[in-house]
């Protein structure tokens, strides 16, 4: 393939206005990668907190504070990433997508502010801003639909393509409450984790579907996507990415089904399985759509910036991306094991 694409650039393989592009869109899929695995159970416990009783929401957002802060920076950095080293695709992209990223934006600002407002309000004051996290995290879920069935469709209009729409939205809603589900059962106890038992398995079934829904329209919707997955031996990787995806939708639920009927102790199994269903997916999009930012219109080589701009860049990530990366372990190590609820401090009785 490497060839291949020299061939049709004219350029070496080790000429920096090849692999530096390349390598630029490998980190940005990396940051992406990362924000919707990490953010993605941040965001499906806040859209799940639209079904939870009042008094268990506090509760499912104080499991989310240590975090919050490092689940936003992954949105920022990749968003960065994107204007910088790919400059030529920033106005083809948000032709065809500037109301779900208008949305995503106002989602997280509004997640943002509910989150921090609601430790620093009055209790009656509470409530509101404990709602107000839920819509912003349906904002940018609906937003995350919106960006998926527009960019599988190529951007194109029509009705059946807006019904498409509505369909990849709630399939991507289910997916996030999903994922938050499987990461509650394995943080809390008691109601609140056989209420998350209930909204896992009413949610696996949207999530592979919308998954069977996305891969046939991909498929039909682009010819060269189509002639892309059937060309040699890529039919039978393919067929394998898909099989598995769906396997593991089979062997989530049927988990969630074992815990509800004969066991109930805390397992990250699910949650984890959920992650690599998520990445496996993210992963055959990447390969689907490569070399391609916009499909049939816009390469990598063609949105990238200047060479001098890309080297820059690169520079700064050597730098910083380690760092981000050892800070991110060392907060998200926490997130697995059972969560357990601080008791107020014991005062003794004055004499």
């Amino acid at each position: 393939m490497i060839g291949t694409l020299t061939a049709a650039l004219g350029l070496g393989a080790h000429d920096p206005a090849f692999w530096m592009p390349l390598a630029m869109m490998v980190v940005l899929m990396i940051v992406l990668a990362a924000g919707v695995l990490l953010d993605g159970f941040d965001l499906g416990v806040g859209c799940l907190t639209l079904f939870a009783p009042q008094e268990l929401r506090l509760r499912m957002l104080s499991l989310l504070s240590p975090w919050r802060d490092a689940n936003e920076f992954w949105l920022i950095m990749g968003l960065g990433l994107f204007l910088t080293a790919f400059p030529n695709a920033v106005q083809p992209v948000m032709d065809g997508l500037y109301l779900p990223l208008t949305l995503l934006a106002l989602g997280t600002l509004l997640r943002s502010v509910a989150f921090e407002f609601r430790m620093r309000s009055s209790s009656k004051a509470r409530a509101r801003w404990l709602g107000g996290f839920a819509l912003g995290a349906l904002m940018v879920a609906t937003s995350h639909g919106l960006l998926l069935a527009r960019v599988v469709t190529n951007f194109e209009e029509g009705t059946g393509y807006d019904w498409f729409a509505l369909f990849v939205v709630v399939c991507v809603f289910a997916a996030y409450c999903l994922l938050g589900a499987t990461w509650l059962i394995m943080r809390v106890g008691g109601e609140l984790r056989a209420r998350a038992l209930v909204w896992g398995r009413r949610a696996v079934r949207w999530a592979a579907a919308g998954t069977v829904g996305v891969s046939v329209v991909l498929g039909f919707a682009n010819p060269g996507v189509l002639i892309k997955w059937s060309d040699g031996l890529h039919w039978s990787v393919v067929a394998l990415l898909w099989s598995g995806v769906l396997f593991g939708f089979v062997v989530v639920e049927m988990l969630l089904q074992r815990q509800m009927n004969h066991s109930y102790r805390t397992t990250a199994i699910p949650f984890l399985l959920v992650l690599l269903i998520l990445l496996a997916m993210l992963g055959g999009l990447a390969y689907s759509f490569f070399p391609y930012i916009v499909l049939d219109n816009v390469t990598l080589w063609d949105g990238a910036a200047s060479v001098a701009s890309l080297r820059l860049l690169l520079s700064c990530i050597v730098i910083a991306l380690p760092v981000a990366v050892i800070f991110n372990v060392w907060v998200y190590w926490r997130m697995f094991g059972l969560s357990i609820a601080p008791e107020p401090p014991r005062f003794r009785k004055a004499d």
